[in-house]
């Protein structure tokens, strides 16, 4: 039989609850500022582009903070010690950005005019571009850290940016859908057809590209590879 607790013990177990609460908001915080720099600085570079440019490479922009489910479930998978210290070397995308652009060469131009500033630090590149995955997905796949400035001093903050261009991202939003459908048990001949899917996505981004340098003026370029 158990023994109903006092009103002390009570007392104590709230204020406990709270200071868990308050550290995790404070720990949010933080990332929710860093992805608050990252996206301050593309929407100079959109702004700019659409002032002052001819054109503007960036056509969306969406951002996400994980929400506290989403980075227990990931503790979990991983088996990450479950303290502040651990979640924060582990886990790198609790804030993300996706820019998706209209070329393929755009991804690349918007990366270099990113990490060129000099508070942005590149911590890790995937590139999915330029070699894709096995089922098709095409992403230029970043970690950027950024400074974030608190009253308690300087803290750095890891965001994931994806780059990619609208094809790319149809096909991924798609292939998302299909994924959350089949709980990740895909059948086989829906995987060959999402493979001809993406095919396809790069070959129309090719097109397109073709296509945007003629109205222009000028070759084509071929996009930059990350090495």
């Amino acid at each position: 039989m158990s023994t109903p607790l006092d009103e002390q013990q009570i007392t104590v177990s709230a204020s406990s609850l709270r200071a868990m609460r308050d550290e995790f908001q404070r720990f949010l915080m933080e990332y929710r500022f860093g992805l608050q720099e990252i996206e301050t600085k593309i929407s100079i570079l959109r702004e700019e582009f659409h002032e002052m440019h001819d054109y503007n490479p960036i056509e969306h922009v969406s951002s996400r903070v994980k929400s506290p489910d989403s980075i227990v479930e990931k503790i979990q998978r991983r088996g990450i010690e479950p303290d502040f210290d651990s979640v924060r070397a582990h886990i790198t995308d609790i804030a993300g950005i996706r820019i998706t652009c209209s070329f393929v060469s755009d991804v690349y131009r918007l990366f270099d005019l990113l990490t060129a500033q000099d508070d942005i630090t590149v911590r890790e590149v995937e590139d999915y571009i330029a070699t894709p995955k096995g089922n098709g997905y095409k992403s230029l796949h970043t970690i950027l850290e950024v400074p974030v400035y608190l009253s308690t001093g300087r803290v750095d903050v890891p965001v994931e940016v994806q780059f990619r261009t609208i094809a790319m991202d149809f096909w991924a939003s798609l292939e998302h859908k299909i994924y959350y459908k089949y709980e990740r048990q895909v059948p086989a001949h829906l995987l060959g057809q999402l493979k001809d899917a993406a095919d396809a996505a790069a070959e129309l981004d090719a097109r397109m590209a073709r296509l945007h340098q003629q109205i222009r003026g000028g070759a084509a370029s071929a996009p930059t590879r990350l090495v």
